[in-house]
C-alpha cells in the first residue's frame, strides 16, 4: 500500500469528495474556510498545479454556496 502525495496522480475530486473537503474546512476553520481554500487554489496554480488549483477552487465555490444555502435557512425561520 502507497500513502502520500502522488503528483502523476489525477487530482479531479469526485463531488462527494469536494462535499467532505468543504465539510471539514467549515468545521475547522468557520467562516474563514472558503477562504482557506482559495489559498490553496491560488498556491498550486502558481506553483503550475492546475488540476489541484481548480479542485480547490471548486471546494471553495462549494463551501460559499452552503454558507448562501445556510443564510437563505436562517432567513425563513
Amino acid at each position: 500500500m502507497s500513502f502520500g502525495w502522488h503528483p502523476k496522480e489525477d487530482p479531479t475530486p469526485t463531488p462527494r469528495d469536494v462535499e467532505f473537503m468543504a465539510a471539514v474546512l467549515e468545521g475547522r476553520h468557520g467562516w474563514l474556510a472558503a477562504d482557506i481554500a482559495e489559498f490553496f487554489a491560488t498556491y498550486h496554480s502558481q506553483h503550475g498545479d492546475t488540476g489541484r488549483s481548480w479542485a480547490w477552487a471548486g471546494v471553495a465555490e462549494r463551501v460559499r454556496e452552503r454558507t448562501v444555502q445556510r443564510v437563505e435557512q436562517t432567513d425563513g425561520l
